[in-house]
């Protein structure tokens, strides 16, 4: 005759001591509650946070109208809880000119992408800094055009290979790539023009900080306000997220130096520009 083993659960020690659990890290208040669309590594949806955090912080999102141009960036609407506009391709800064006259109580901010705001919107970006727009640009820098297909944008790398140069850009076809950092600093109109990078936490602390000068530029009525996020683009990269963060440390961080390129907070003039800090070091 067998008998069957009776199974006896092992006993577990009873946890007298009292726990206590702190939440450290949570979603931004003016953060929608979904997923995102964006791929695998891409940077949008950390400039998103960087952008929702301050507007918690600064108690804005209650006066925030948000102008969203054509790109991936057209999607903030979808990820920040604040009124915004969709702008035309390229005319997110002449639309946010129109609100902010309109109605000079809110707090406007456009967000564009590199093909957006450097290639067709040109003209908007530099008429509306020189005039001095009271308004902040966020500009989302990662040297493509993301949502069209990967093609060569104003902010292209020489060699870097995208769908309209297959063998990389060529300086002598197609120009150098142009640092709008550099450019906006030199506008009569700009008080804070600011380049930052996405790439490193060390980096994204310093970016957060560069977007919280600009938003308090605008709410001081001081004048235009600018700030570049050097961002990843794996899918049209053509790399891992590894990859592309590394890229931008090793290749685009030289190209575009980050730092500060004008500040005219001090004094209330648009002085002298600011030697930009070395960046990636």
């Amino acid at each position: 005759m067998t008998t069957k083993a009776k199974a006896v659960a092992p006993k577990v020690a009873a946890n007298t001591a009292s726990e206590t659990e702190e939440l450290v890290f949570d979603r931004p208040e003016s953060m929608v509650d979904r997923a995102t669309h964006y791929c695998p590594g891409c940077h949008h949806g950390i400039a998103h946070r960087l952008v929702a955090e301050l507007l918690d912080e600064m108690d804005l999102t209650k006066k925030t109208i948000a102008v969203s141009s054509i790109g991936c960036s057209v999607f903030l609407y979808n990820y920040i809880d604040v009124d915004t506009v969709e702008a035309p391709h390229g005319r997110a800064p002449a639309v946010a000119t129109g609100v902010k006259r309109a109605r000079g109580d809110k707090f406007v901010f456009t967000y564009q992408g590199d093909g957006d705001l450097a290639s067709i919107g040109m003209a908007e970006i530099m008429h509306a800094a020189n005039r001095g727009e009271r308004l902040t640009v966020v500009f989302v820098n990662n040297t493509v055009y993301g949502m069209t297909g990967g093609q060569m944008a104003p902010t292209t790398l020489i060699g870097q290979k995208t769908t309209t140069c297959p063998g990389g850009r060529c300086k002598d076809r197609e120009g150098s790539p142009i640092r709008m950092s550099e450019i906006i600093a030199q506008l009569g109109g700009v008080v804070f023009a600011a380049r930052g990078s996405l790439d490193s936490v060390k980096n994204i602390r310093q970016a957060k900080k560069y977007l919280k000068k600009a938003f308090e530029v605008q709410e001081q009525g001081l004048g235009f306000s600018f700030v570049e996020l050097l961002s990843g683009c794996p899918t049209n990269w053509r790399m891992t997220p590894l990859a592309a963060n590394k890229r931008i440390t090793e290749e685009m961080i030289p190209y575009f130096p980050l730092g500060v390129y004008r500040d005219s907070t001090a004094d209330g003039t648009c002085g002298s520009l600011v030697a930009p800090a070395e960046g990636g070091k």
